[in-house]
């Protein structure tokens, strides 16, 4: 598989999508680091919902 073929889908999403995946990846990438293990469910629900209005 090529890497820009796993790119692709965000490439060519929408600029609300692509938010959505960067907030995303943020939070879990801070979540990491801070070695959180809460659940993300929640969180993700509430960036898509701040997005989507």
């Amino acid at each position: 598989m090529n890497i820009d073929d796993v790119h692709e889908p965000i490439a060519n999403a929408s600029p609300e999508v692509k938010e959505i995946i960067e907030r995303v990846w943020k939070l879990e990438k801070n979540r990491l680091e801070k070695r959180v293990n809460s659940h993300i469910n929640d969180d993700i629900v509430r960036i898509i919902k701040e997005v989507v209005r």
